[in-house]
């Protein structure tokens, strides 16, 4: 089974597929491919949708002035959104990573084409009817974000399944970005008895656009912004609506909560100190997502899964930009071994 070369369009045989002469069907179990019982996959992760190009404008704070214009500092383009984050998050950490998504024959899709190609990451796409997706992020002094997201794609396009399915069959797990393009990866993934990852982001709980992932996925993150106390009862919606074995909510400077099947309300635990100061919080809510699940591949426990999310947060928070600054595996280590001694020192000076 072929895929197209790292930051380059896919054939049309692979878009075809199982219609392709000489290649094997979605079906078909190759030596390569990781099909259910498989000991060894092709990918670690598949990463499906969520590419893009963040502009970030720095202000003082949200509010508008009331002159017609206010000067900034530089304005600055990044490879950016949610997808991005979690395909360079794991291929940082050492995990092997595929990465596929829409891309547009613009500016913007070149740009993103020259990152993969410097990180090393395979990625393959199919053209974007319109253009590449753009973001326009405020960040605040305190590293705030606030995003004005332009959702470009056409309404009904979908990635097709003899574009996704090969590069699926040869993945041990799928994190499904969310955006409708990538909607229906979710049956073919229990179909082939994937686990699967999602966030939700800031979702309010109701919005029904969200249930395909919110209740879809074995794995679920969201950010507790929307909701606040009320994140507790939307997780618990999450476990019983869906197939979910465990959600985590992150709440920024108030740590993260966790809840699995079975427990009758989620567990909070704290943040950690940043090691270095905020500057801006674009690219955090993936870094967290990524190293938990980095850890939890290994077969830590939740604790240090949390841990270990929580510094790849914060780490992420102290550079300028979404997904600039992405930390490696033995940083991280480090970084955890030093946020864990730090708290067990806390707790001996308490007692």
């Amino acid at each position: 089974m072929t895929t197209a070369p790292r930051g380059r369009d896919a054939t049309d045989a692979e878009v075809r597929g199982a219609d392709a002469p000489g290649l094997e069907s979605p079906g078909s179990e190759s030596a390569g491919s990781a099909s259910p019982g498989s000991a060894s996959p092709d990918y670690d992760v598949l990463v499906v949708g969520g590419t893009g190009v963040d502009t970030i404008v720095r202000v003082d704070d949200f509010a508008i002035p009331d002159s017609d214009s206010v000067g900034v500092p530089p304005i600055r383009d990044y490879v950016a959104h949610t997808g991005n984050g979690v395909a360079l998050g794991f291929h940082a950490l050492g995990l092997t990573t595929k990465f596929i998504d829409f891309l547009g024959d613009d500016a913007q899709g070149r740009m993103i084409l020259e990152r993969y190609a410097s990180a090393g990451l395979d990625f393959s796409h199919l053209p974007a009817p319109a253009g590449t997706p753009r973001s326009v992020n405020l960040v605040d002094r305190e590293g705030r974000r606030f995003s004005f997201y332009d959702g470009r794609h056409p309404d009904g396009l979908r990635l097709p399944s003899a574009f996704y399915l090969p590069h699926l069959e040869r993945a041990r797990h799928v994190h499904v970005s969310r955006s409708p393009l990538a909607q229906d990866v979710f049956a073919d993934a229990a179909r082939l008895g994937r686990t699967v990852s999602t966030d939700l982001h800031a979702w309010d709980g109701e919005d029904p656009s969200a249930h395909p992932w919110a209740y879809g996925a074995d794995l679920v993150f969201l950010s507790a912004a929307s909701v606040g106390e009320g994140i507790g009862a939307v997780m618990l919606r999450i476990v019983q609506r869906g197939r979910a074995s465990l959600v985590v909510a992150t709440d920024g400077a108030a740590g993260c909560h966790v809840l699995a099947r079975g427990d009758d309300r989620p567990r909070h635990f704290p943040a950690v100190t940043p090691e270095r100061p905020v500057v801006d919080s674009n690219g955090a809510g993936d870094a967290f997502l990524t190293a938990f699940l980095h850890a939890r591949f290994a077969g830590r426990d939740l604790a240090e899964c949390v841990l270990a999310g929580s510094v790849s947060g914060a780490y992420a928070c102290g550079s300028h930009g979404t997904h600039e600054e992405i930390i490696g595996a033995a940083d991280l280590a480090a970084a955890v071994a030093r946020a864990r001694a730090a708290a067990n020192g806390a707790v001996g000076a308490v007692l």
